[in-house]
Parts: structure tokens; sequence; C-alpha cells
């Protein structure tokens, strides 16, 4: 009896061992900063549509900003692994744009569980802009 219990004790300590790193690899989940000082700037009133479609420098902003704040859930590169919404998926118009808008602001819950969090005081609308520049810049393959 003792062998089969410390026999199932290692094997759910070995499976614990392999899942963790998959769990840990999401990383810090606090919202991050992003530097747009290299951003024309927007002012105070959030904008519906995203005025950095298609901008350089916008891009590679957005780049930065993406890999501190979203890619752990949604993927490097934006290609979600399955787990967050694939996000090159959204067709680049101006409802999307509202869209990504209000999920990136106010975060996404579900049953008091938060699957994303909310980053509205924590960055600009020029760096969610820049952010929705970069993952519109992905190909969607």
């Amino acid at each position: 009896m003792h062998i089969a219990i410390r026999s199932l004790t290692a094997v759910v300590l070995l499976a614990g061992s392999l899942v963790s790193p998959i769990v840990q690899a999401h990383g810090d989940v606090t919202p991050q900063p992003v530097d747009v000082s290299t951003l024309k700037p927007l002012g105070e009133k959030l904008l519906d549509e995203n005025p950095y479609r298609g901008e350089k420098e916008a891009i590679r902003v957005g780049e930065s900003g993406y890999a501190k704040n979203c890619a752990g859930c949604h993927g490097l590169r934006a290609v979600s692994g399955g787990m967050s919404p694939e996000l090159r998926l959204m067709d680049s118009n101006k409802e999307n744009d509202k869209i990504f808008l209000e999920a990136t602001l106010h975060g996404k819950t579900r049953s008091g569980k938060v699957y994303m969090p909310a980053f509205k005081g924590i960055i600009a609308q020029e760096a969610i802009w820049a952010i929705r520049a970069y993952i519109e810049s992905q190909p969607k393959q």
C-alpha cells in the first residue's frame, strides 16, 4: 500500500512539474506602461478609430507594447496558442477598433474571474492604437 501511494505521489509531482512551466509561461500580467513619446499625441478625447493604422513608427511602438502587455496571453507576434482570442483575425475597421479599445480599457471578466486586466489609466490611447496597428501588421495566415 505504501509503495502504491508513493508511486502515485511521484506521478502527481512529475505531472505537476511538467504542467508548471506551461502555466508560468504567461509571465507578469501586470499592465506595463508603453513609451509613446515618438508618436503624434492624440489628446484626451478617446478616438473610436485607429489613427495609426499602417504607420511604421506606430507599428514599432506597438510591437514593444504588445510584447510587454499582450504576448503572454495572446501569443508571440500575435499568434494565439489557443488560450486567448486570435487578435489578428479582427478586421481592420471602425467597429472592431471600438471593440478593441473597449476591451483594452476595461479588460474582460466572466463570472467574476478576470481573463484580461483593464489598461485604463495605465497605458495611453496612443499605446492602445499602436498595439492595434502592430497586430494588424501581422500576417493572418
